[in-house]
């Protein structure tokens, strides 16, 4: 009845267009070409997690736009076609292995007959020699040494002749299934990345801590599960200007307490959790304080300097009224730091107007009819002048945050996919033979091989196994 269960099984196997199809090793050729192209286009297309994306996407036409955006082309390794190859290229290596490991399973459990002599024809004149004395003793002997050099001997005695049969490497066979499987984890890795992982990044105020981050592919909120905070942020500059090296000392909680103090730098992330951190920016915010001048212009030598917060309400040296700053703008179209004033006097309307520290500069950025306006005028409320000394200022750090649960399944891939690759191409199965015969110079033994690669390699081994085991014989 088994036999039966597995001759059907083998028919529907057979006829069956889908296991024919993914057992194909033409349908790997395709996947493969197909997956180089993807992986091509990739490169050459920033992708969401890089910069220079947006700047690609604004130089596209509106139809190309659409075609890009409809093919997630420039998130080309989370679409839901790229998956698709990577899930036919993994059915594909499975059902491949499964289809040819049992022809190579019996191959391997397949039972050998040491008393072959189809290997001993054609045999090289050093693969022969005779040696003295009586048969059973040359074959103790010859079976001493075979079981030191070989795992695996059997021995056969038939009437006044003798064969032997060693082998080695016979586990080579599955060197290529090891390499199947290490590339399955591979795709398995990347699959569990693509669908359980997640890419985000955050911006930490420097002192401030955080428990959620933005996730890039959707305006999300995701919850860590722990917090972070950013203790303090240097950075030190060339001198040019230009950054030298930021680094963010980052302190991370959890049950509310403190589990880990971490330094993170660029190119050195840190990982906590299983969630990987890297420095990707920074960036200065305005403080609270802010220092002001104010010039009465219809006094000589009136002038005032305070300081003051945002939101604060201060009186006017005049007692007309109060002002309050109102927003900070740590840079101001590259010019400097900027606030807003809003100025209300006890008779008549609100005045809001900007105050810039680099006003020369703003006024070569602005153009005509914007400087006319009352709302880039520091003397907009007669009759004074607001002149913006200086501001306190801060640090952020610019944080990414990834997540990559088939990291682990992608290594353990790339050191099995080492160890197939030696196991598949500097082993080999190699099989010996011996045979002893009486012959009227004495007792006539032969030596013969079979490998499954390096022929060369084997004539090398069998002329030496041949020398050694004469001298063995002969000692």
């Amino acid at each position: 009845m088994i036999p039966l269960i597995m001759t059907n099984a083998k028919i529907e196997k057979k006829h069956n267009i889908i296991w024919r199809l993914f057992s194909s090793v033409r349908l790997t050729i395709v996947l493969l070409i197909l997956l180089a192209v993807a992986s091509i286009i990739g490169t050459l297309i920033p992708q969401a997690s890089q910069r220079e994306s947006a700047e690609f996407a604004m130089g596209l036409s509106p139809v190309w736009f659409r075609i890009f955006s409809f093919l997630d082309l420039f998130d080309m390794y989370h679409s839901l076609w790229f998956r698709f190859l990577i899930g036919c290229l993994s059915a594909n290596l499975i059902i491949c292995s499964l289809n040819r490991f049992p022809g190579t399973w019996s191959l391997f459990r397949a039972p050998v007959r040491p008393d072959r002599e189809k290997p001993f024809k054609d045999l090289l004149p050093g693969q022969h020699f005779f040696a003295k004395g009586d048969i059973s003793h040359v074959s103790d002997k010859v079976g001493q040494f075979l079981k030191s050099h070989y795992r695996k001997t059997l021995a056969k005695a038939d009437k006044d002749r003798y064969f032997f049969y060693a082998e080695k490497g016979g586990y080579s066979r599955f060197g290529v299934y090891v390499v199947h499987t290490s590339v399955l984890l591979i795709l398995i890795g990347a699959l569990a990345g693509s669908f359980f992982g997640f890419e985000a990044f955050v911006n930490i105020i420097e002192g401030d801590q955080i428990d959620t981050v933005s996730l890039r592919k959707r305006d999300e909120e995701l919850k860590l599960g722990f917090a972070v905070r950013c203790d303090s942020f240097t950075v030190d500059f060339y001198d040019n200007g230009m950054p030298k090296e930021y680094r963010s000392e980052l302190t991370f909680i959890a049950d509310e307490k403190e589990a880990e103090k971490k330094t993170l730098m660029v190119n050195h992330p840190v990982q906590f959790r299983g969630i990987t951190f890297y420095q990707a920016s920074y960036g200065t915010i305005p403080g609270k304080k802010v220092h002001l001048k104010i010039i009465k212009n219809d006094a000589k030598n009136h002038a005032i300097t305070l300081e003051t917060e945002t939101g604060a309400e201060v009186k006017l040296p005049g007692n007309e009224g109060t002002f309050s700053v109102t927003g900070v703008k740590a840079n101001f179209m590259d010019t400097g730091p900027a606030v807003q004033i809003a100025v209300r006097p006890i008779e008549g309307d609100e005045v809001n107007f900007w105050v810039f520290k680099g006003y020369e500069a703003i006024q070569k950025k602005l153009p005509g009819p914007m400087l006319m306006s009352p709302k880039f005028n520091p003397s907009a409320f007669k009759p004074y002048t607001f002149i913006l000394e200086g501001m306190e200022t801060g640090y952020y750090t610019g944080l990414q945050v990834n997540r990559d649960p088939g990291v682990p399944i992608v290594w353990t891939g790339f050191f099995l996919i080492i160890a197939g690759f030696i196991i598949t191409f500097f082993t080999s199965h190699k099989r010996i033979w011996v045979r002893l015969l009486p012959d009227k110079k004495g007792i006539s033994v032969s030596i013969a091989g079979a490998a499954s690669r390096n022929q060369v390699g084997l004539e090398r081994e069998l002329i030496h196994l041949t020398k050694g085991l004469n001298a063995h014989v002969e000692g």
